[in-house]
């Protein structure tokens, strides 16, 4: 058994990081700001969540962090927290401190505490715009160009995470996530699928904003995917994208209607200013499980509330 420090926990991709990381009894640490457990709440009971040792504490805060990590004996960091688009749009300041110091401060934490490895959440934000590159999936190794400062903050941690090993020899993983939906997903830019689903849900109709392709990861599937990456670390500094099969939005509303078919799911046929799709073939050349949830499936189960 190892204990596993989970950053941004109270978030969607935290909260399902703790749902299967309790479920295989490992020791966790919940590490969050927030005291907010509605997300956590959608997957596990009070007795579930009694088996986490919850810390409410500031990312910012570089010795907060770094007793966190000691004082609980820490074995394993998957380092989820971040603020997403709107929030860092908001407020520059403090998404920088967030997401780009606190990045830091969970490195100064693992070298304090002797750790070699970290799991972290970048994302494809760190691209940029489709006409910035040939046509079809964006390449693993693609150039750099963020346009929002959501992208490049994500940018500066993966360059963050290349010194630590080159200087200190932590290694680490970063995953590039795409549109991440399932039970939890209620914020950031790419969550309206996710709202979709759970409106048709209830029964009510539901207008998505944007259309176009884009590539769906079940956040249950993409939790495991993290941990996986924090249980099997590689030797050097790691940033793979999370890819799966491009599929267009009419594909989405499909399957959610299928599940519902007295309600009716439309949208703006609007592509995201974000390429289609990403390559993950080096994901699948270093990891031998890479999680994939079929659509239909990921949407019934989101839909129904089901968990696996």
């Amino acid at each position: 058994m190892g204990t596993y420090l989970v950053s941004g926990s109270m978030g969607c991709l935290g909260a399902w990081a703790l749902y299967h990381l309790v479920q295989a009894g490992e020791n966790v640490i919940s590490f969050d700001l927030s005291e907010n457990r509605s997300r956590l709440d959608l997957l596990m009971g009070a007795d579930e969540q009694a088996a986490i040792t919850f810390i409410t504490g500031d990312l910012t805060n570089a010795e907060q962090v770094k007793r966190a990590v000691i004082d609980n004996g820490v074995t394993h960091i998957i380092h989820l927290a971040a603020l997403q688009v709107p929030l860092v749009r908001a407020n520059p300041i403090v998404g920088a401190q967030v997401n780009v110091t606190g990045t830091v401060n969970i490195f100064e934490a693992a070298k304090a505490a002797g750790l070699k490895h970290v799991s972290y959440a970048s994302s494809i934000a760190v691209y940029g715009k489709p006409n910035e590159y040939p046509d079809g999936l964006i390449g693993h190794d693609a150039p750099h160009k963020p346009s929002t400062l959501y992208g490049v903050f994500k940018s500066a941690n993966e360059g963050t995470a290349r010194v630590y090993f080159n200087e200190s020899g932590i290694t680490s993983t970063a995953l590039r996530p795409y549109t991440v939906y399932g039970l939890g997903r209620d914020t950031g830019l790419t969550s309206e699928p996710t709202k979709a689903m759970l409106a048709a849900a209830q029964g009510q109709d539901f207008h998505l904003t944007y259309g176009g392709k884009t590539q769906m990861h079940f956040a249950s599937d993409t939790a495991k995917q993290f941990i996986l990456a924090a249980d099997e670390p590689l030797n050097g500094a790691y940033a793979f994208n999370m890819g799966g099969d491009v599929v267009h939005m009419a594909q989405i509303t499909a399957a959610i209607m299928q599940q519902r078919p007295d309600v009716k799911i439309t949208f703006d046929d609007k592509q995201l200013p974000f390429p289609e799709g990403f390559d993950d073939s080096v994901l699948r050349q270093h990891f031998s499980t890479v999680y994939e949830t079929p659509l239909a499936e990921g949407v019934a189960q989101t839909m129904r509330g089901n968990l696996l």
